[in-house]
């Protein structure tokens, strides 16, 4: 387990979503978690990768979502091809 500032990363993200149906931005999770962007999106893009979370841009902003509550809230988003930082 890899933990920054006595937090385990990974598992603040999942905590965040969960409780964030509408979907997070990166900064809102930096903020949270208190570890800087470059951090957070490590971590995005393992949990986009091991398809725990789903990244969808919506105007400017890319929001997160956690896959298993878009199955509880029966969305069906197409996976955004667009990976800005």
């Amino acid at each position: 387990m890899i933990t920054i500032n006595g937090k385990n990363v990974r598992e603040e993200i999942i905590r965040i979503l969960e409780t964030h149906p509408e979907g997070v931005t990166v900064q809102a999770l930096s903020d949270n978690i208190g570890v800087s962007r470059h951090t957070i999106i490590k971590y995005v893009f393992e949990l986009k990768g091991s398809g725990v979370l789903y990244r969808r841009r919506v105007g400017s902003a890319t929001l997160h979502y956690l896959r298993s509550l878009l199955a509880k809230f029966n969305k069906n988003f197409e996976d955004i091809t667009y990976e800005a930082h």
